[in-house]
């Protein structure tokens, strides 16, 4: 924890040195992680899933980079919105034992609704 909350105040300090803060607007920020997030995609497209598990490092060091743009845009949105993200990702995997039985899933990949309890 204390380690996202010193993420989160380097980016505050951030954007604040270069006035920002008018442009990181919910909407923007998530149309900038949605973009970041496709960066990522584009590294892996048309990769086999061998190819993608045994990166040459050249294009392991493009994907730290896009992960690190991702979690940027993912951390000030959070901090825009007021929302605490870890906080969010423990409520959804609650949700998400509830969700996806470890009894009724182990090996699947269907979606939740696929089967029934």
């Amino acid at each position: 924890m204390d380690d996202l909350l010193h993420l989160r105040n380097t980016l505050r300090e951030f954007v604040a040195e270069r006035d920002w803060q008018q442009f990181h607007t919910p909407k923007n920020l998530a149309m900038a992680l949605a973009g970041e997030a496709a960066e990522i995609l584009e590294i892996f497209q048309w990769l086999t899933a061998e190819q993608s598990e045994a990166l040459p490092e050249n294009k392991r060091q493009e994907v730290t980079e896009e992960i690190g743009d991702v979690l940027i845009y993912l951390v000030r949105l959070a901090d825009v919105m007021g929302i605490d993200p870890l906080k969010a990702a423990e409520a959804k995997i609650e949700r998400n034992r509830m969700k996806y039985p470890a009894d009724l899933v182990r090996g699947r990949a269907d979606k939740y609704t696929e089967y029934q309890k």
